[in-house]
């Protein structure tokens, strides 16, 4: 890390653009990218969005006709008794004496095409596809804020990165200045100015040193196994993505958390119950539909036989019909459907309805509170850290200047070995503490617009 920081730091706080922005290089916007679109999360959700505007395009094909094919074939066989009370005419006659019994049978055939179109659904229609149009609306608004948290992991994961290379940097240089010091003592201990006690102090710090690198080699190793779960990117790739880490700079101008997508998705879904409101409220109102057929029906071979008796005389009658046909049957008509008493159901349903907007709304101004309070807290710790920063700057500038006057008295014997190394560990905790209060100003700003809902207007690339 330059030690310019400090300097830019305090520049950039002088000197703030109207629209602050969050930089990336390319290899950062490629990772974050690659983790938007690998992203199982915004796939489901996705999926969800693309659902809910099938059932919208259903609702409002129910204004599309429905045709209605129908084809049936049939035999008939069947026995007719028939018994007449008998008369007697005033010659002495008697009809209709006895039972008599008709044994028939035919073939039937129909066919016909029925069309039937709604033509006024009470709006139930309408307010039921306004309704799923808002829930889309408030899903993509969801979407929007998963994307932001993944943006925020991603560039969050790779400063981590960054805080273990300085770490193991940190770990590298005082390795160097504690190889020589071994050998500075190891050669003043076979001339008797030094004692071993030195010897062992120093190789107590190294073997801490050992510590905190296979503690270094362990956090990049998970951080590594995240970055690969977030973007599906190789070791080189994860590599091969470079950025200054400069501290995030926003203004306080401006900042409203009233375009945060977690808040205008409540919006939305409170749009879609007012709509769906309507839509019971629908109900009361009548149905009109229109519908027409045309259609063929045919009976055929027509046989009826029988051994009645007529005026007491008993005969064998047998009676045919070729074709008994009705075609073509056109039919047009309009119909109404009126549901007048429904037992109280459809007043309880728009009661139920009401209900769920009071929730909605109550839900709405308690989530319009602690989204301005998330955003005053992240501002304030935002302010915070990049104050910090500044003081981290000037301790490490102190804790190196510390190490080069330690060394030397060291040499001199002004100072102990103990005291030698805890200026050494000074400068290691300085150096580190820096990166880390830079990496947590980053995150802060990068919560703090993401509380705004604006993260994606923030950001831009880095030539």
């Amino acid at each position: 890390m330059k030690k310019t920081l400090l300097c830019g730091c305090l520049w950039a706080l002088t000197f703030v653009p109207a629209q602050a922005q969050i930089g990336l290089s390319n290899s950062l916007e490629q990772a974050i990218d690659k983790a938007l679109e690998k992203s199982a999360t915004v796939k489901n959700q996705q999926y969800d969005i693309q659902k809910l505007e099938l059932q919208r395009k259903g609702v409002l094909n129910t204004y599309l006709p429905r045709v209605e094919g129908t084809a049936m074939y049939a035999y008939l066989d069947n026995r007719l008794t028939v018994d007449v009370p008998t008369y007697s005419t005033f010659w002495g006659a008697e009809l209709f004496e006895g039972k008599s019994s008709f044994d028939n049978s035919a073939q039937a055939f129909h066919a016909g095409l029925t069309a039937k179109v709604p033509l006024f659904t009470g709006m139930q229609v309408p307010n039921g596809a306004k309704a799923l149009k808002q829930k889309i609306e408030g899903t993509e608004y969801l979407l929007a804020s998963q994307k932001d948290d993944i943006i925020k992991e991603v560039i969050s994961s790779f400063d981590q990165i960054s805080l273990l290379n300085q770490a193991d940097k940190l770990i590298k240089e005082s390795e160097i200045r504690l190889d020589k010091e071994t050998q500075r003592v190891e050669k003043a201990i076979s001339l008797g100015l030094a004692i071993p006690y030195d010897r062992d102090k120093i190789k107590y710090a190294s073997l801490e040193l050992n510590s905190k690198k296979v503690e270094s080699r362990g956090n990049r190793k998970v951080l590594y196994q995240k970055i690969r779960y977030l973007t599906d990117y190789s070791d080189q790739e994860i590599e091969s993505v470079h950025y200054e880490l400069t501290p995030y700079l926003i203004q306080e101008a401006g900042l409203s958390s009233s375009e945060k997508q977690e808040l205008k998705a409540l919006e939305s879904f409170k749009t879609a119950l007012d709509y769906l409101l309507k839509k019971e409220k629908g109900t009361f109102l009548p149905t009109v539909g229109a519908f027409a057929g045309l259609s063929y029906t045919s009976i055929f071979d027509i046989n009826a036989s029988s051994n009645a008796t007529v005026l007491g005389v008993q005969k064998e009658i047998d009676l045919k019909l070729n074709e008994l046909t009705i075609s073509p049957n056109w039919m047009f008509g309009v119909a109404l459907k009126w549901e007048i008493f429904s037992g109280l159901e459809r007043k309880h349903k728009v009661e139920e309805a009401q209900i769920n907007i009071a929730q909605m709304q109550t839900k709405i101004d308690d989530t319009k509170e602690k989204l301005d309070l998330l955003l005053n807290h992240n501002f304030a710790k935002y302010e915070v850290l990049l104050e910090k920063i500044a003081i981290a700057e000037q301790q490490e500038k102190i804790a190196n200047n510390n190490l080069t006057m330690a060394i030397k008295q060291y040499q001199q014997g002004l100072i102990t070995v103990s005291e030698r190394l805890e200026a050494e560990n000074d400068i290691y905790k300085a150096a580190l503490n820096k990166v880390s209060t830079l990496i947590e100003q980053r995150l802060s700003a990068i919560e703090t617009i993401t509380t705004t809902g604006q993260l994606t207007h923030y950001l831009t690339k880095n030539n």
